[in-house]
């Protein structure tokens, strides 16, 4: 049993995950969080917030999970969201075509469907499940597609990521931001993408959480007003060069700036800031890099783009993060559409005399010809250059449709004006966190099987625990009173509801013997168990077991809330916490 099967095998058995649609056989893609698994997930969410939201001041929003067609247009997900898929002739089975090939050519993704079937066909690969021959690959779009209202309706889509309901918003939110570059939105919340193959467990689900932030930025001005945080914070780079040899470079984001290697600082400070967020959950810092995208597989929008990689047991190195600088690509594109501006007026410090073009077509003339498409006739003209507008007949296309204007109606000129600044379309930089596989992550890292002394010093037994981060456990402190009797259940059930008040997540447990009990809460990763005894009665201490070390310590009752949250989340020392046992 490798780590994965292990981990996976005690996520069922302790409720942090379960197969979906268990009852009716379940379907691929599909994941339930039980108890554990869902307070765990909302603690790593929780600490995504602390950082984006409260620290770095980008307010949350929450956007519809189904989207009108036109926003997918616009996003480009209609057209071009797809992965290759091929069928196997005999079973039936559906792969994705650069998957199977991902072993025999270096960068499978970037080809396409045509070169695809050819590397099929010549290393004669056959169906992973019968052995029977590939059809030709074509592509599947990845999104559910779903309509809205009754009957036909209006055609909709899941959406396959949060982004876009931020994009969408942008003009509110920049009002909401008094329009002052840089400003960001933030939204954590459920996308779908219809998966070919999902057979990864959580790493490949069909209904996933996101973690995103939209940054607007000056696209003038790409350094971090605190860039000074991380620039002499060591990263694992896993650069576009370094992919060629073979070689990931520690270096410090501010010397992978000044080389070029990374785009600018505020794009650093972000993979800066998504380090420390994945340490801080638990991922251990040397099987974590940031791989750059190579020019061959950068997005069109993109001028430069890192993910966050973690390497696993089962998987190997799995994106978990993908970091970029979409330029102005999402907010041109839904400007297009929309025929909405999505810019910022920007003010100068001081005004400026400039010479512009200035075309003023005669509009008494133009609404008489073209009623109510003369305002989009006219600025159809402002667009044109000197040499267009110089014709006795002037052609303008307007929502594909030509139009023809008398040049005599259409004056225009070089004239000195004053301006004192200008629309610009910001420039957007994107940290896009998949919560799921992370969690996963942070379960496979924290996971570790180790021998320890049994009831006989000469024997050793296993103990399965859960490292898992303090702040992220998803138990932070058991009570455990040592008998289930009234003069022990009592002043257990008092401690428990002090450290409920003061915000711990705790766990009463009185089934089984001790020592089962502390087993059931290191296989679960709780930090500290306080057991309750006879002693207790006597002069008011408890017992604070350390799952780590298993190291014991007796403390007063009084303040013990106060202690543990000190713990927890102050990083107070457990042996001068007590008297050591």
């Amino acid at each position: 049993m490798d780590k994965y099967e292990q981990v996976i095998e005690l996520a069922k058995r302790r409720g942090f995950l379960w197969n979906s649609f268990e009852l009716y056989g379940g379907t691929a893609g599909f994941y339930d969080y039980g108890p554990l698994g869902s307070t765990l997930k909302r603690r790593i969410e929780q600490i995504w917030r602390e950082t984006y939201v409260v620290q770095e001041g980008y307010m949350e929003i929450e956007a519809p999970t189904i989207g009108i067609e036109e926003v997918f247009v616009a996003s480009g997900h209609v057209g071009g969201f797809s992965d290759p898929l091929c069928e196997c002739k005999c079973c039936g089975e559906a792969f994705r075509a650069d998957h199977l090939v991902d072993k025999i050519v270096a960068v499978a993704d970037s080809l396409n469907n045509e070169e695809l079937d050819k590397v099929i066909k010549e290393n004669n690969v056959k169906c992973p499940e019968c052995e029977g021959d590939l059809g030709e690959t074509y592509e599947f779009n990845l999104m559910f597609k779903t309509n809205i209202g009754p009957g036909a309706g209006r055609q909709g889509y899941m959406r396959p990521e949060t982004a876009q309901g931020m994009f969408v918003d942008f003009l509110r939110l920049a009002r909401f931001y008094r329009e002052k570059l840089p400003f960001g939105a933030t939204q954590i919340g459920k996308s779908y993408r219809n998966e070919i193959s999902p057979r990864q467990g959580v790493i490949r689900l069909r209904e996933f959480t996101q973690a995103e932030a939209e940054i607007f930025i000056d696209p003038n001005d790409k350094k971090h007003a605190n860039f000074s945080r991380f620039a002499n914070t060591v990263i694992n780079l896993y650069s576009d060069e370094g992919q060629d040899r073979e070689e990931v470079e520690k270096m410090p984001l501010g010397e992978a700036v000044k080389n070029g290697i990374i785009a600018h600082e505020f794009l650093a400070y972000q993979i800066g800031l998504t380090n420390h967020f994945l340490q801080r959950v638990g991922i251990t810092a040397d099987k974590l890099r940031f791989r750059q995208h190579k020019k061959d597989e950068m997005a069109h929008y993109a001028i430069d783009c890192w993910d966050a990689e973690i390497e696993t047991d089962r998987f190997g190195w799995v994106e978990v993060v993908g970091i970029a600088d979409r330029t102005d690509y999402d907010l041109k594109a839904h400007a297009g559409v929309s025929k909405t501006e999505l810019s910022i007026y920007r003010e100068y410090s001081e005004p400026k005399i400039v010479t512009q073009f200035v075309v003023k077509p005669n509009m008494g003339k133009l609404g008489p010809l073209f009623k109510g498409k003369a305002k989009a006739v006219a600025d159809a003209l402002k667009a044109l250059g000197q040499a267009e507008l110089e014709q006795d007949n002037i052609t303008v296309v307007v929502d594909g449709e030509e139009f023809t204007v008398p040049g005599e109606i259409v004056e225009f000129a070089d004239e000195t004006v004053k301006i004192s600044g200008e629309n610009i379309i910001p420039h957007v930089i994107e940290p896009s966190y998949g919560i799921d596989r992370i969690f996963y992550s942070t379960m496979e890292h924290a996971f570790e099987e180790e021998m320890v002394a049994g009831k006989e010093d000469t024997e050793e037994e296993a103990r399965i625990v859960m490292r898992l981060r303090k702040e992220v456990a998803p138990v932070q402190v058991a009570i455990l009173p040592l008998l289930t009797r009234e003069e022990l259940i009592n002043p257990a059930k008092s401690i428990e509801i002090q450290l409920k008040q003061k915000g711990l997540l705790v766990s009463y447990d009185d089934s089984g013997t001790i020592g089962r009990r502390y087993r059931r809460n290191d296989e679960i990763g709780t930090p500290y168990s306080v057991t309750i005894d006879y002693d207790t009665l006597e002069d008011n201490s408890v017992t604070i077991r350390d799952r780590d070390n298993m190291k014991q310590i007796r403390a007063p009752m009084e303040g013990i809330a106060d202690l543990l949250h000190e713990l927890i989340y102050m990083g107070k020392d457990f042996e001068s916490a007590g008297k050591a046992l």
